[in-house]
């Protein structure tokens, strides 16, 4: 008995284990973008140098924020294209793409001697961005079962957070020049890993491609060749219930309650994710430790805040499953509006000339729990809601207009907080931020429903009001535990 337990348990173990692999092999995408993110902060203060090494004058504080604007500005683009790539485009074939505008960027970094290149390189940096995060999501969605559907989604912004901390750590101790040689050769070995990596079996039933499709599925099923089967008729069905619809259209977008009710749960999540403030916090990372009285330099206070931010990441991977979306999203909209009423309160009292100096701990302290609470919520939770709550049909072309909407917030936020603090001081920004998290909890309080092991189909039919009033339904409910995970 004891035998056979143990290879129930293997065989459970490998079901669970073998997506964990191709879902690590392509986040290797968001480390790179991660450290296309993380690689402003350093190479900042090197650009504005009087020895800058691009160009002949050092860039200027307006140069330096298009370094972000550019990035966001072309993501944005981006995003709104990706809303015409149909479902029948490989996923597989988009991965290996990315790889060469990704490779070209760092090379235009590692060989600029003006400002253009740089802003060109951010911009095809922000052109992968976008891709990128298309991509991932969707082909995560497509090869993992329901049950820890989630979690495996969460594991896009861990990988982005994991980038930027390996962007400030190099950025420390690498020269200009020889930051991106590392870079280049993580996406080649991206790119080699991913070959090895199943296509969507989801785009292989849609091109009739049923040996390779089930082929797919016993590699993902670790040679299960029962559910294999039990998989690929759960596709087919889902393929035959939109046989009829071709390309989403934007006209779909309007078709019923639920996706239009998701569309805006979804775009809402994403402004809400850039106005709850964290551009804010991490542009004021160095003021607040130096309020501290903190003797740290302003890389190495940029690394502890991009490895608190990381921790935070890794808790909402463990939670996410547990927890569900909705009660950690709700927590991290409240903790966050906290922080910002503590820091507010901070520059307020020292505006005003108050002695606050024997407090200075208290913004560090707010900040760190901020980078913690925006991570384990509003980090990854709209990443992880696209993912769950569109029917098949839209979920490509509602997850390109959700993540356009993301950029523009970004770049909004970017251009305009100078101006903000200019028009409302640094004390009332924060409040304002803290406002913007109020915001956020109503909307998701009212709007946001539980998506954690729910079936995709059960979560539209809720978005169109149909209720589960029979006790037979309960079986559209997903558990979390390895046995429901093995047969989804």
């Amino acid at each position: 008995m004891s035998n056979i337990l143990l290879l129930v348990s293997i065989e459970l173990l490998k079901v669970l284990f073998i997506p964990y692999i191709c879902i690590c092999t392509v986040n290797q995408l968001g480390l790179s973008y991660g450290i296309v993110i993380g690689w402003a902060s350093p190479s900042a203060q090197l650009l504005q140098s009087p020895s800058s090494p691009v160009g002949n004058e050092p860039m200027t504080d307006d140069d330096v924020s298009w370094l972000t604007g550019t990035l966001c500005l072309s993501g944005t683009i981006t995003a709104v294209l990706t809303s015409v790539v149909p479902d029948k485009f490989s996923r597989k074939r988009l991965g290996y793409v990315l790889a060469v505008p990704i490779i070209i960027a760092w090379i235009l970094i590692m060989l600029a001697t003006e400002h253009t290149s740089i802003y060109v390189s951010r911009t095809l940096s922000g052109i992968a961005g976008a891709v990128t995060f298309f991509v991932v999501p969707n082909y995560v969605s497509e090869i993992s079962c329901d049950s820890i559907r989630g979690m495996l989604a969460s594991m896009l912004i861990f990988s982005v957070n994991t980038g930027i901390l390996v962007a400030y750590i190099l950025g420390g101790v690498m020269s200009f020049r020889a930051f991106p040689v590392i870079v280049i050769a993580l996406v080649l070995l991206y790119f080699i890993t991913f070959i090895f990596m199943p296509e969507s079996p989801f785009y292989l039933v849609r091109q009739n491609r049923m040996h390779e499709a089930i082929r797919a599925l016993k590699w993902l099923k670790a040679g299960n060749n029962l559910e294999a089967e039990r998989t690929l008729s759960h596709i087919q069905m889902q393929i035959k219930e939109t046989a009829s619809i071709k390309s989403a259209k934007f006209s779909d977008l309007v078709k019923d309650k639920a996706t239009i009710k998701g569309l805006i749960i979804v775009v809402g999540l994403y402004i809400g994710q850039q106005l709850c403030g964290i551009f804010a916090m991490l542009s004021n990372t160095e003021m607040i430790f130096k309020m501290s009285g903190s003797s740290l330099s302003p890389n190495m206070s940029s690394i502890i805040v991009a490895a608190i931010q990381l921790f935070g990441s890794w808790l909402a991977t463990l939670l996410v499953e547990r927890a569900g979306r909705r009660p950690l999203i709700l927590l991290s909209c409240v903790g966050m509006c906290v922080c910002h009423c503590t820091i507010g309160t901070f520059y307020y009292l020292q505006n005003f000339q108050y002695e606050v100096s024997a407090y200075s701990w208290i913004p560090v302290v707010a900040l760190s729990a901020f980078m913690i609470l925006f991570a384990l919520g509003m980090g990854n939770g709209p990443i992880v809601v696209m993912s769950e709550i569109f029917s098949r049909d839209v979920t490509s072309l509602a997850s390109a207009i959700s993540i356009s909407v993301s950029w523009a917030s970004a770049f909004v936020m970017t251009k305009s907080f100078t101006n903000l603090i200019a028009l409302l001081g640094l004390h009332g920004c924060f409040f304002l931020l803290a406002t913007f998290c109020v915001c956020n909890f109503l909307f998701c309080f009212i709007l946001l429903p539980e998506t954690k092991g729910r079936l995709r189909e059960d979560i539209v039919d809720e978005l169109n009001g149909v209720r589960c009033t029979n006790k037979n339904d309960i079986k559209h409910i997903i558990g979390s535990d390895s046995v429901h995970a093995a047969h989804v």
